[in-house]
């Protein structure tokens, strides 16, 4: 989890009370006019949603800037952090099961014509891949694609240049985006082949760069698995098929 900044923690210890009929609203009812009457020192807060927590009573609040808090229905009391489930099977991480819940979805929003894809005869799993042309790891996991597909493992590569959208990766990423065949191009700079075709058509790579600092990219490799788990690093590809559950 991204931790809150201390302007966010020092807004929310002013959080306004909310006066809400709670006998006269559904829980559905209550999170939205949570998500309405959220405010911090009389100003809205960036709310992107709310919704209903295991707990009774007890809302997950999500800004737009990705950074989660709990409530309760009046806005009264807060707490910043993870929400563990302790069962038979020992603490489950709820607020991680809601954040690669969202991630996966923010990513089956991702057109194939905005990724770089590279698949196999057969597929059977599909992993998206943050990468960087200028990270040796990345180059690392490309040397395994061939490996990957063979499994029945499809890689769809999103633009992570991990020195921002100023460095010369941004540059070789955008070059392999405008290629005519970007997956030749993605593994000649994967290569460290130079490129030299334009770097300036419409492409998504600073879109994706953005996108993956809201889903909690920090470096790359950044691997995502089908269920939205995120997997930071490089990983060879039988491990990677061990946590898809695909066996040869």
């Amino acid at each position: 989890m991204t931790i809150p900044s201390r302007a966010l923690l020092a807004g929310l210890a002013g959080l306004l009370a909310l006066s809400l009929p709670a006998q006269a609203l559904s829980q559905q009812g209550e999170a939205e006019r949570l998500a309405e009457r959220l405010a911090v020192s009389g100003q809205p807060m960036p709310v992107e949603s709310v919704r209903e927590a295991p707990l009774d009573g007890i809302f997950e609040v999500r800004l737009e800037t990705g950074e989660r808090f709990y409530s309760d229905a009046e806005g009264e009391y807060f707490l910043v952090g993870d929400l563990y489930r302790n069962g038979e099977q020992g603490l489950v991480n709820i607020s991680e099961q809601g954040r690669n819940a969202d991630r996966a979805a923010r990513l089956a929003g991702v057109p194939e014509e905005e990724r770089v894809i590279f698949r196999g005869p057969e597929s059977r799993a599909e992993l998206v891949v943050f990468t960087d042309t200028t990270c040796p790891y990345c180059r690392q996991l490309h040397e395994e694609v061939p490996r990957l597909n063979e499994l029945g493992i499809e890689v769809h590569y999103l633009a992570f240049p991990r020195t921002g959208m100023n460095g010369e990766g941004a540059r070789t990423l955008q070059q392999v985006w405008c290629a005519e065949n970007p997956s030749e191009a993605m593994s000649a700079a994967k290569r460290e082949d130079s490129l030299s075709g334009a770097a300036d058509c419409d492409n998504p790579v600073e879109s994706q760069y953005h996108l993956g600092m809201e889903l909690g990219v920090q470096g790359t490799p950044a691997i995502v698995l089908p269920d939205g788990r995120l997997v930071p690093g490089y990983v060879p590809a039988e491990r990677l098929a061990a946590m898809l559950g695909l066996e040869e």
